[in-house]
């Protein structure tokens, strides 16, 4: 299937799947007018990058997950990296959420004083 095929199969975008592919988590073959060509397996693959992307983790951390890609990433036992590397992404996520919320805290401290010192 050709690149567009594959993103409205997989409700993703063809720059995504070129990403992807730089990134090497997905192949493609070329056809001879030069087009992306990629085999229907790939939209399994793609499906589960989302997957583990919408659970938070970042492209590398999904190299981490490459050998279960092409089957039910979500029914399958996860490797002991694979629980490293989500317990790390999960600390960096943490730690993001409370810097924001100290800056939260700060701006909504100030606005409170500033308030209090408006008639």
């Amino acid at each position: 299937m050709r690149i567009g095929e594959l993103a409205a199969a997989t409700g993703t975008t063809p720059r995504a799947l070129r990403h992807y592919e730089q990134a090497g988590l997905i192949a493609s073959e070329r056809a001879a007018n030069g087009y992306r060509v990629y085999a229907a397996a790939a939209a399994v693959r793609v499906r589960n990058i989302r997957h583990l992307l919408d659970a938070g983790l970042t492209l590398d951390d999904v190299r981490v997950f490459l050998p279960c890609l092409d089957g039910d990433v979500t029914a399958g036992p996860v490797a002991a990296k694979g629980i490293r590397v989500a317990r790390d992404r999960l600390a960096v996520l943490d730690a993001r959420i409370a810097a924001q919320t100290q800056v939260r805290d700060r701006l909504a401290a100030a606005l409170r004083a500033a308030d209090a010192g408006t008639p």
